[in-house]
């Protein structure tokens, strides 16, 4: 509930933030207005002797927000794609926030799974070991199938997560409420709307059927991609708070020396890491939302394999289209273009200048195509973008966060691979790709294809709808639209719905 009792937690972290002396660094990062800054100091000051101590070694908003526990981390994993809110120094801070939460007790891991089983774990693996990795939501075991040998993944929930993490979220809902009502102006990056999102993230990691389904789809959209591998969940012995999956044996990506000496391209696999993360949210419009070094290995083939589905990003068709030809735009540096496409999508107010919101984009444009290759950055450009965007209205895109954090997270991984990677040639020619398959001639052709039959199937219900329109023009409402509107839309009803039928008729 979000109610006032969350007010107890709010000090807390409030405390937590006065002692580490993280609240002075975040408001300054922040620009917080001074009465949210007043605001913020009353909870936290007075309650300093409250707070959580955290570790001393950390920088201050970090160490605060590691001491807090797992909401906290993960939220602020989450802030740490969004510069706009949290200033581009502490945005840096937190992109290396880590889950340091330490494994919890080989025995209560397997007490959850002789829980969720209905039988001890020696009569499902015959090997089952300490944890071989944790985070903030749960961690894994290695383990083997005692019915056929296989080495799997275990991964259990942390006891008691659930819990924690919806009295985090219902404070944090409480918190962006009151930030809204204190301060207007935040009203444009839409706090609430962003707890909304990352409630929804989390949820998706809080329910591991929902991890191994997300496994499973990945899989299959990706199972023709050369070099790239997924490991299928073992859905026998999945369920709400224990995921099985495939073990991935393979060398670290965070460790390029190690895989230069056993041999692999690095340069080769930074171009394939970007490369498949751009196919997968254009094509599939499904991608890996933390696709980070620690979530993918390299096999001794050379494959890449992705792991730990908690965080997917997905994005309709059309928000595809507009991504790719912004992206298009800016490699053609056809800035004229790529304003249109924001004031076509609606991201812009129709009242702005689309002329003077194309010179804008180019001042954004040329100054990194001026850069080498090592300075290039897809990142730096989301950014800059973002800062233009906002002068000319454009508000928060929700639905694009968790794409822009995924892309700033996979452009590091690439450069610490390569770092002479020129990020705009390597994506070329998967955007190109799309453009051609989605946004040209061939694309109309398959949208009208799929816009006619779905047209086509309200053939039998012409002649009612045809009635009805007829009906409302006989007999209008107390406050009717114009006769002449009305006819129109009637008659384009009717042209639409006969031109529908036609067309799956032919198809």
């Amino acid at each position: 509930m979000r109610g006032p009792h969350n007010l107890w937690r709010l000090i807390r972290t409030g405390a937590t933030f006065e002692r580490t002396g993280a609240m002075r660094v975040a408001l300054e990062a922040m620009e917080a207005p001074p009465r949210l800054r007043l605001v913020a100091r009353i909870m936290g000051w007075p309650f300093k002797w409250l707070g959580y101590a955290g570790d001393p070694a950390l920088p201050p908003v970090t160490r605060a927000i590691t001491a807090l526990g797992p909401a906290y981390i993960k939220l602020g994993q989450v802030l740490s794609t969004r510069p706009d809110v949290v200033g581009e120094e502490l945005a840096n801070q937190l992109r290396v926030l880590q889950d340091r939460l330490p494994p919890f007790d080989l025995a209560l891991a397997k007490a959850t799974l002789a829980e969720e089983y209905g039988r001890p774990v020696e009569e499902i693996f015959s090997e089952f070991s300490e944890p071989v990795a944790a985070a903030s939501i749960a961690q894994v075991h290695s383990a083997r199938l005692i019915e056929t040998g296989e080495r799997v993944a275990v991964k259990v929930l942390r006891p008691g997560i659930e819990k924690a993490f919806q009295r985090d979220i219902d404070a944090f809902h409480f918190a962006a409420d009151m930030i809204e009502r204190l301060s207007p102006a935040s009203r444009r990056l839409r706090p609430s709307d962003v707890i909304k999102h990352f409630a929804d993230l989390v949820a998706g990691e809080l329910d591991l059927r929902l991890e191994a389904a997300a496994a499973s789809q990945f899989a299959a959209n990706t199972e023709k991609d050369e070099h790239f591998r997924v490991p299928l969940p073992v859905w026998s012995l999945s369920s709400r708070r224990v995921m099985v999956i495939d073990w991935a044996e393979g060398l670290p990506m965070g460790d390029p020396e190690a895989l230069k000496a056993a041999g692999h391209d690095v340069t080769a696999i930074g171009t394939r890491v970007l490369q498949l993360f751009l196919s997968h949210a254009l094509r599939d419009g499904y991608f890996h939302g933390d696709m980070h070094q620690g979530n993918l290995k390299v096999a001794e083939n050379g494959d890449i394999i992705a792991f730990d589905f908690g965080i997917m990003g997905q994005i309709d068709q059309y928000t595809r289209h507009v991504y790719a030809e912004i992206l298009m735009g800016f490699i053609h540096r056809d800035y004229r273009r790529v304003a249109e496409v924001h004031f076509e999508a609606g991201y812009i107010p129709p009242e702005q200048d689309v002329v003077q919101f194309a010179l804008a984009l180019r001042a954004v444009g040329e100054p990194i195509f001026g850069m080498n290759a090592k300075q290039i950055s897809m990142a730096r450009l989301l950014a800059y973008l973002f800062e233009v965007t906002e002068r000319f209205g454009m508000a928060t895109r929700t639905e694009l966060i968790l794409l822009q954090r995924t892309m700033v997270v996979v452009e590091g991984v690439a450069r610490s691979l390569n770092p002479g990677i020129n990020m705009w040639e390597t994506a070329k020619p998967v955007v190109e790709s799309y453009i051609r398959e989605n946004v040209g001639p061939r694309g109309i052709l398959r949208d009208l294809t799929r816009t006619a039959r779905v047209l086509g199937r309200f053939g039998p219900q012409l002649p009612e709808l045809m009635q009805k329109a007829l009906e409302r023009q006989v007999q209008p409402e107390e406050k009717p639209e114009p006769k002449s509107a009305q006819a129109l839309g009637a008659v384009s009803a009717v042209l639409i719905l006969a031109a529908g039928v036609a067309l799956g008729l032919l198809i």
